[in-house]
């Protein structure tokens, strides 16, 4: 099974098949956030601090951080944001932006082993991005996409993926430092968006031999109870063989069907994560009667107290 290692100066975090699912907190991204866009275009960043704090509460593994805001200066911006966010946990950190200064102004700053999020099969993103990627040591998600754009073929996405995994052998990044997004599109615009992406990922785990990851909140785009399809998604793409996800941990339904599939998948061992998390606790005084009770009864054919 390939490991995917992540770490902060302190922590380490590993993403793999036979692991429990990653879920790497969405919310530190000014994208379609108004407010927080413009906070942070300003000097402030307490948003980010109460966001980063709430994200590891609910159980996030990672954070993503992405400071993409029209007309600012990203990589101080994210430079900034990144040190900031470090301070205050020592969770590991996605490094997210489009711009390959940005990546390379917040790799500069990062104490670890970073996640860069994300380079794509364009021969020009391909030669700024690795060289980048081996030069600080990081992890990198694939996406799978290149100079055509996005193919609704999985076979032609799977391609373009291993095209990326080759590449970045020859820059010396082994593929376990290579996790794949086979780009999950949002099913109201493409029914056949989920189907897609299961084709493509136990490819990517069989053949190809590399973790996987997506934008899970996607999927949902332009429906009602988002949460609901976005923990449906992710259930069954951890059965189809996503190991990690680019998700929002605060949402109880998405945090529940990853445990939910941690179990049924037994990378929750004697489910046991889940007994610790949902087990309701005998009221006051019940469980020494329960107790007394089963010691009162004689004992069975097994030498065990039977039941009425």
């Amino acid at each position: 099974m390939t490991q995917t290692v992540i770490s902060s100066a302190s922590r380490s975090v590993v993403i793999g098949d036979d692991r429990p699912f990653v879920i790497i907190g969405e919310r530190i991204n000014p994208t379609g956030r108004k407010l927080l866009a413009a906070e942070m275009r300003a000097g402030d960043f307490s948003r980010v601090e109460r966001d980063t704090i709430a994200q590891v509460e609910a159980g996030a593994h990672l954070l993503d951080v992405n400071a993409g805001i029209p007309l600012a200066d990203e990589p101080a911006i994210l430079a900034r944001t990144i040190e900031l966010v470090q301070s205050l946990t020592d969770v590991p950190l996605s490094i997210d932006s489009s711009i390959v200064e940005a990546l390379a102004a917040g790799l500069a700053v990062y104490r670890g082993k970073a996640l860069v999020n994300s380079v794509t099969g364009e021969e020009e993103r391909l030669e700024q991005v690795l060289p980048l990627v081996k030069k600080y040591g990081a992890a990198v998600v694939a996406i799978s996409n290149d100079e055509t754009g996005i193919s609704e073929d999985p076979d032609v996405r799977f391609a373009v993926a291993k095209r990326i995994v080759e590449r970045a052998s020859d820059h010396g990044i082994p593929r376990e430092d290579i996790i794949v997004d086979p780009l999950l599109m949002p099913i109201g615009a493409l029914p056949t968006a989920g189907r897609q992406v299961f084709r493509i990922l136990g490819r990517l785990r069989d053949e190809l031999k590399v973790n996987s990851t997506c934008g899970a909140s996607n999927v949902s785009f332009g429906l009602p109870n988002r949460e609901g399809i976005n923990g449906t998604y992710l259930a069954m793409a951890m059965a189809s063989g996503l190991t990690s996800a680019i998700t929002n941990p605060l949402a109880e339904g998405v945090r529940q069907a990853v445990m939910a599939g941690d179990v049924l998948m037994g990378n929750d061992r004697d489910a046991a994560r889940w007994i610790r998390t949902f087990r309701v606790a005998p009221a006051e005084g019940e469980q020494g009667r329960r107790i007394n009770r089963r010691r009162a009864l004689p004992p069975g054919p097994d030498g065990v107290g039977s039941h009425r």
